[in-house]
């Protein structure tokens, strides 16, 4: 880390004509007093006030995103502008305080990849954070976030953070709303950069108008973002648990309807187990063509799934093991049907086992096609890793 570093600040704007000038003179100040060579960089997102004349007058430099709405589209048109190999965001309603520089500089200087505040640690100010949002919306999805994704990281949403244009780069962010917070810390987990937290305050928002955030819709955002690219926590786990369930119902009572004291469990048990098991297995399946799929946008996944997919999965295995399903299902559906021209009398004993020789069908011809999906996928996932 070079000791005179270059700065790029990112300051993602919508209509904030009021509180744009005092950031970027605290940008400018703390930049001063680090000894720091640098910018400003404003990322418009379309504002229809007078945001893109007030930071030109202030001597920060515009790029314009209008085309693509959302903080995500703000941020990443500012960086595209930017000049230099450090970034420091924040926004740019005077929440953050544009002055603690410091902190962030001394992780970058200590060679860390990516540093963001958290403002748990540090103070939140009376009336900086609703109170939804402080007791509930944001510890809950940060905790969810820290367990699927193994994240060390306390506030997923601060916006104030920091990092090198190679990290970002790496990082290869898609989404352009406010999920593209939580991306970000994702993606930087993803692609085994080093990431630092600070501690940091947060102050009440000087706008005049209402915030852009919007508790429920930005939450559900985040929270999809998070369950999406989580296909483990998504598909695997909750589909293994309902087939294990389901599977187990069903080896119960293939010969029959089964009695426990006074519980009785008979075709309605068997039928929910039948359920369970094609729900699971088809949660499984998604689950896999999920993981390969994400290979193709978290980049540093692909050594080890691609390696461990190479070693255990082909489509000829796929089709053989699909095959093989369909075939005794078949097979107890034939001995069913030779049993019934051969008695031409009533089988309600034989219920069970169709019911058994459904699954099996169903399961076969499914693995059969999906087979073929995670073939192609698979297919192109590597071709892109050569």
């Amino acid at each position: 880390m070079p000791t005179h570093m270059q700065i790029s600040a990112i300051i993602p704007c919508l209509n904030e004509e009021k509180t744009l000038p005092v950031c970027i003179a605290k940008v400018q100040g703390a930049m001063a007093s680090l000894g720091l060579a640098g910018e400003v960089v404003v990322g418009d997102n379309g504002s229809s006030d007078g945001s893109v004349a007030t930071a030109l007058g202030c001597g920060a430099r515009v790029a314009h995103e209008d085309k693509v709405k959302g903080y995500g589209a703000a941020v990443k048109a500012a960086v595209k502008e930017a000049n230099h190999e450090y970034l420091i965001m924040a926004d740019a309603d005077d929440s953050y305080d544009w002055q603690n520089l410091g902190p962030f500089v001394e992780k970058l200087r200590e060679g860390y990849d990516f540093v963001i505040g958290n403002r748990f640690q540090g103070r939140i100010h009376a009336g900086a954070m609703p109170f939804l949002h402080r007791y509930l919306g944001n510890p809950l999805l940060s905790a969810l976030a820290r367990i699927f994704y193994r994240i060390p990281v306390g506030d997923f949403h601060c916006g104030m953070r920091a990092f090198t244009r190679e990290a970002y780069r790496k990082m290869n962010l898609q989404t352009d709303g406010m999920e593209f917070a939580t991306e970000m810390v994702v993606r930087a987990a993803q692609e085994g950069l080093r990431i630092a937290e600070v501690p940091i305050d947060l102050y009440p928002d000087k706008r005049s108008r209402p915030p852009h955030l919007r508790t429920f819709r930005d939450g559900w955002r985040h929270l999809r973002f998070i369950m999406t690219y989580a296909p483990n926590y998504l598909y695997m786990i909750p589909g293994a648990i309902l087939f294990t369930l389901g599977a187990a119902l069903q080896i119960v009572l293939a010969n029959g309807p089964v009695a426990v004291g006074d519980f009785f469990m008979g075709p309605h048990f068997l039928a929910l187990g039948l359920l369970l098991t094609l729900v699971g297995f088809n949660a499984m399946n998604l689950g896999l063509i999920a993981k390969v799929y994400l290979v193709k946008s978290a980049p540093a996944m692909r050594k080890k799934m691609v390696a461990w997919l190479q070693r255990y999965y082909s489509l000829e295995r796929g089709l053989l093991f699909g095959g093989l399903l369909t075939a005794g299902g078949l097979l107890f559906d034939g001995i069913l049907l030779y049993r019934w021209l051969r008695e031409r009398g009533p089988m309600e004993e034989s219920v069970h086992l169709a019911f058994v020789a459904s699954g099996f069908i169903v399961i076969g011809i499914n693995s059969i096609f999906g087979s073929f999906m995670l073939g192609m996928l698979l297919n192109d996932s590597m071709k892109e890793g050569k």
